[in-house]
């Protein structure tokens, strides 16, 4: 049985247009907007690192919050058909992107640290076995080229 398709299609549209286009390097924002019908704008930017606006979203950030996102829902997931009963979550993941001389790069690894606050009583062992299951079912983590690793943690 083939599996199901799934299309995105988000709309990315630049706004950092300053008045003459890109002229030169310097003359003009990183500023663009992501949108989507019936979702929040996301306001992104290039990192500052690369001459970017460092209140918004760069692309390296939504990468990483993707694969950390991808997990948490799929551990929910999990937890929930296990009966493990999650009362909080929380992850503050690392990725490591390396920058080459001529300035292409790559990310070489994203470490989840999530923490799955569990109800009294909760199978522990259990719980921090599904991060395993989830880190296995992640679209996003079996998408990408650069090792994704997890250490997580539960809590009662």
């Amino acid at each position: 049985m083939p599996g199901k398709t799934h299309v995105y299609r988000p709309v990315v549209e630049w706004t950092g247009n300053t008045g003459s286009g890109t002229s030169d390097y310097r003359a003009y924002e990183r500023a663009h907007a992501i949108s989507a019908p019936g979702k929040a704008d996301i306001l992104g930017s290039s990192d500052p690192g690369f001459r970017g606006d460092g209140t918004r979203w760069s692309p390296e950030d939504l990468f990483v919050a993707s694969v950390s996102t991808c997990h948490q829902l799929w551990y929910l997931h999990l937890c929930a058909d296990a009966g493990i009963v999650v009362l909080a979550y929380r992850d503050e993941p690392i990725g490591t992107m390396i920058e080459d001389a001529d300035g292409s790069g790559r990310f070489v690894s994203v470490v989840l640290h999530p923490t799955a606050k569990v109800a009294a009583g909760s199978d522990r062992v259990k719980a921090i076995s599904l991060h395993h299951e989830a880190h296995a079912m992640c679209f996003i983590a079996n998408s990408v080229s650069c090792p994704v690793s997890i250490e997580p943690s539960v809590i009662e």
